[in-house]
């Protein structure tokens, strides 16, 4: 059975491997995960473990849901693979932007107002219900469900690039990189905002842990070390409009609503967060005419995820997209130029 078939039949797949004087001790979950076959279906060590501990997997035909089970020369190990389930969104016939795909992940440029995962309040129109109609049978399984990787989240208003795996092996490696934050491994995440006021120095780093807010818990506030997880963003300030400025940041960990709440914690909110830039309404009447209704028109916080750049979880291949303004920002961008 080819690999592109064991994707798109509707029956368990039957994997059968014979254990080689070399290979003896070697644990069962990472004996599988090396088989070149289990590699070639994109099943990760994570995935192969679940598996085990699933019951599809027996050891001279006896079951073995130990995945540290040590193997011994000439057992026979047989693994059940079963089709990747449906997943639950439903596809929708979403428009996208994709600047990048392969077989194993995907590159798409995302507009502000989209929504990346189902939830309660959007149970449909999301990202992920588009990508399961664009993908179709392209998922092979993430975590055994037919369903895109997502590995990093852009809010709702914030428009920019994001990148999904399409398989178990890369949903596994992307998240790796994710969770290193790119301190040892190769992962840029860069932000074009737009934020009320102008710096005094050129660049500098937010080092200041985040957290649910203590009364409003759909937001996110600094809190103490014991309160929240480490987050810190470093910005450079690269245009000054006087009112205004547009920074570049830099996320060096990944948490919700990173960039707007630290932005604001030194004064700087983003034009048009509603949410962390209540306060600095009235900088609005000190912009220009055309500058002020563009501001007023806008209807989302000026963030624009405008560079990824990462290690290809499989090939290796050092990979790194860039996204224009999109049009909003762009206009917003002219109209603060000329005050």
């Amino acid at each position: 059975m080819n690999i592109k078939e064991l994707h798109q039949i509707d029956a368990p797949a039957r994997f059968e491997f014979v254990v080689a004087p070399q290979e003896a001790g070697a644990r069962l979950d990472r004996f599988l995960a090396e088989r070149p076959e289990l590699i070639a279906a994109h099943l990760s060590r994570s995935r192969v473990k679940a598996l085990i501990e699933d019951g599809r997997a027996t050891i001279q035909e006896a079951a073995a849901r130990d995945p540290a089970k040590k193997l011994a020369e000439s057992d026979k190990v047989t693994l059940i693979v079963p089709p990747p389930a449906p997943a639950e969104p439903k596809g929708e016939n979403i428009a996208l932007n994709i600047v990048y795909e392969d077989a194993h992940l995907l590159v798409l440029d995302k507009p502000a107002g989209l929504v990346v995962h189902p939830a309660s309040a959007h149970e449909s129109g999301t990202l992920v219900n588009a990508l399961i109609a664009h993908c179709g049978n392209s998922l092979s399984g993430v975590g055994g469900v037919k369903k895109p990787g997502i590995v990093h989240r852009i809010d709702k208003d914030t428009s920019g690039l994001l990148v999904v795996a399409k398989t178990d092996a890369a949903h596994h490696g992307l998240s790796r990189l994710f969770a290193d934050h790119g301190r040892t491994l190769s992962l840029t995440r860069e932000y074009l905002a737009f934020v009320w006021g102008v710096p005094e120095r050129a660049h500098g780093t937010i080092d200041a842990p985040l957290g649910r807010h203590s009364t409003q818990r759909e937001k996110m506030a600094v809190v103490s070390e014991a309160r929240g997880r480490e987050a810190i963003t470093h910005w450079e300030r690269i245009e000054d409009y006087g009112v205004a400025s547009l920074v570049r940041c830099q996320l060096e960990t990944g948490r919700t609503h990173q960039i707007r709440v630290h932005m604001a914690h030194i004064g700087h909110p983003l034009i048009g967060d509603s949410t962390y830039g209540a306060g600095f309404k009235t900088k609005v009447a000190k912009l220009s005419e055309k500058a002020r209704a563009v501001v007023e028109s806008l209807g989302r916080q000026a963030l624009h995820a405008a560079t990824l750049g990462f290690e290809h979880p499989i090939t290796g291949e050092e990979m790194m997209f860039e996204s224009e303004l999109p049009a909003d920002l762009a206009w917003l961008r002219e109209a603060l130029a000329e005050i």
